[in-house]
């Protein structure tokens, strides 16, 4: 069985929210870091951490943005939090659930690279500006060789990525939160 990619709420009441923590973070060290960001909460109550089974159970406000609380928390942390529990179905939009998963993944590592570089930069930048300076390298490196898919496949790559990430319909955003 494979381990679970990301940090999973696995039950939540109005109380109490249980999450598993992914198999990279099963650590003392690591849970002890999110535990105590989570009791930085006023909301929060306790906290009881199994390190073994990677379980976290927080007792909390029986407040509805609490879920929310917890997941801005775990975001500040660099920690990803999966779906919720199989009781609610997400709307996939006709994408499979790994997809569905990979595309938040990315955008989470987006935002952040946004947050990090004060918006200047994100990876609708980076990634055709890294496949451009790979393709410069191996022109510079190679030649103009035709047969061992060089720089000018990389150079396509590069602007077929920017203009992919540019030109495409933005998901739709809930402005009225």
């Amino acid at each position: 069985m494979h381990a679970p990619k990301h940090t999973h709420i696995v039950s939540s009441t109005p109380s109490r929210t249980r999450l598993r923590v992914s198999q990279k973070r099963r650590n003392p060290q690591e849970m002890k870091r999110i535990t105590s960001a989570l009791k930085a909460s006023p909301e929060v109550h306790e906290i009881r951490t199994n390190v073994q089974t990677g379980s976290i159970v927080v007792y909390h406000a029986p407040h509805s943005s609490t879920l929310d609380n917890i997941s801005a928390t775990l975001n500040d942390l660099g920690v990803i939090l999966g779906s919720i529990t199989e009781t609610e179905l997400p709307s996939m939009n006709g994408k499979s659930a790994v997809a569905s998963d990979l595309t938040g993944a990315v955008a989470d590592l987006n935002q952040q690279v946004g947050l990090a570089t004060n918006g200047v930069v994100d990876l609708r930048m980076l990634i055709p500006i890294g496949l451009g300076a790979l393709a410069i390298r191996q022109g510079l490196r190679n030649g103009w060789l035709i047969e061992a898919a060089p720089w000018y496949v990389l150079a396509y790559y590069a602007f077929d990525s920017f203009i992919k990430l540019h030109y495409t319909a933005e998901p739709p955003t809930d402005k009225a939160k």
